[in-house]
């Protein structure tokens, strides 16, 4: 059940299995226990009956609410944490990046950014419309970061890449802050949106995004083992019957659908797809399908914690982004330390 990779052990057969559910079961549970817990708190009991059909009054409309209820906001913190950990994973597992994260490399603001221009100058306002500009933006930030990175001299390096990413997300973020004041009627409602909230979305976001994170959690499983075998080289990869460029160019497309259906729905939430695709590493030290399998787990698992502890501070209204930029930013300190040591 145990096997060894890189000098760390690695569970492996019905051991990985039983793990995999389990952690599956902790995530259900995270999920029954977010339907209670807030400003109104929900006896477990009185949940049931409103899931059922049965229940009424504030009870059912702090449950249900198909705007505000904290059932769509669990469905939503569900698809947004798999999606932002499936990227993560790609991004690391592709640029051979240990940190490669939507959030750093420029993806999310990208996003973002698209987003902001299609509301405040395009006027669109329902997210089946401006989902398309997020896919856009993330793409065309994907490409800046990645041009920047090859520039000059030298090869392409993690930290030439994560200093790119670090550069345009800082350009693209005072972007989003600028129209936002240019225009601030029209982004009103989106204030919390900009730090990256699951609050006040509803199924019909989840509705919308859902089939964009499936197709890309699907195919990020299809191609997961190609691209860990890019991530050992190219010319490894080449030799071992991958097509690089195309692989490479479908994971990109995958990471960016993810990560622009995720932005689209609950803002730029950051540090998930740095923190998932590690811990995975260093817990389970599992690599192609079982770690995209893990990455939606615990993808899902840190941004339903992030919501209900984002709840118990501030009655539903402190948006998720604050809490996982809390927990990442010390994350990405240590890791950053680990390379730069590394590096010498």
């Amino acid at each position: 059940a145990v096997g060894d990779r890189g000098g760390r052990r690695a569970i492996r057969g019905p051991a990985l299995v039983a793990v995999w559910v389990g952690l599956f079961v902790v995530v259900l549970v995270l999920a029954w226990f977010s339907l209670f817990v807030g400003a109104r708190d929900v006896a477990p009991g009185v949940v049931w009956d409103v899931l059922l059909g049965r229940g009424s009054g504030f009870d059912a409309l702090a449950v249900t609410d198909s705007t505000d209820g904290r059932l769509p906001r669990a469905v939503l913190a569900i698809l947004v944490g798999a999606a932002l950990g499936v990227a993560g994973l790609l991004i690391q597992r592709l640029m051979n990046n240990p940190l490669g994260d939507p959030q750093i490399l420029g993806v999310n603001a990208g996003a973002a950014l698209a987003i902001t221009v299609a509301i405040g100058l395009v006027g669109l306002t329902q997210i089946w419309a401006y989902v398309w500009f997020a896919f856009a933006g993330g793409a065309v930030a994907m490409v800046i970061v990645y041009f920047l990175g090859t520039a000059g001299r030298g090869p392409l390096t993690p930290l030439r890449v994560t200093m790119a990413g670090i550069a345009v997300t800082a350009v693209l973020t005072g972007a989003v802050r600028g129209i936002t004041l240019l225009w601030p009627a029209a982004f009103d409602q989106l204030r919390i949106w900009e730090v990256g909230s699951v609050t006040g979305r509803g199924l019909t976001v989840a509705a919308w995004v859902a089939p964009f994170i499936v197709v890309g959690i699907v195919a990020a499983f299809l191609i997961a083992h190609a691209v860990d075998l890019i991530g050992m080289g190219d010319e490894m990869a080449t030799a071992l019957g991958v097509r690089v460029g195309r692989i490479r160019l479908v994971a990109l497309v995958t990471a960016t659908v993810l990560a622009g259906a995720a932005t689209a729905a609950a803002g730029p939430i950051g540090f998930v797809g740095l923190m998932v695709p590690h811990a995975i590493r260093l817990t389970l030290g599992v690599t192609g399908r079982w770690a995209v399998a893990f990455a939606v787990l615990g993808g899902a698992f840190v941004v339903l914690a992030a919501d209900i502890v984002a709840r118990l501070f501030d009655q539903d209204k402190m948006p998720v982004g604050i809490v996982t930029a809390f927990v990442g930013a010390p994350v990405l300190i240590l890791l950053v330390r680990n390379s730069a040591g590394a590096g010498r």
